[in-house]
């Protein structure tokens, strides 16, 4: 009787390695999955901060000038004045049916902080 539960505790230990085994390269590899995907946000992140450089650089305004000035036969292109721009009176905003009920409503602005 006492070979039989040996032989069962010896399978069980035997089955526990295994399974530590299998667990600890799922593991590793979890983790070099991790590095793996962290190298490539840095090296995305790096890309994309040169991308920003490179757009900021070819959005300078001497350099767009340039450009519309070269390329007026084209472009038709006029640097922008103040008179262009609308002003705030002049944009149709739509009427507002909205009624609000103030009767019940509490003024706070004007109350002072109460210890």
């Amino acid at each position: 009787m006492r070979t039989i539960l040996y032989m069962i505790a010896a399978m069980a230990v035997i089955g526990l390695a295994v399974w530590a085994y299998q667990e600890n390269y799922r593991t590793q590899n979890a983790i070099a999955e991790t590095h793996t995907i962290q190298r490539q946000i840095g090296e995305a992140r790096a890309r994309l901060a040169v991308l920003k450089a490179e757009w900021a650089y070819l959005n300078r305004p001497e350099r767009l000038r340039d450009l519309a000035e070269i390329n007026y036969d084209d472009l038709q292109l006029l640097p922008l004045r103040p008179e262009q721009f609308g002003k705030i009176d002049q944009v149709a905003y739509p009427p507002s049916d909205l009624q609000f009920d103030l009767s019940g409503a509490v003024d706070v602005a004007a109350e002072e902080a109460r210890p």
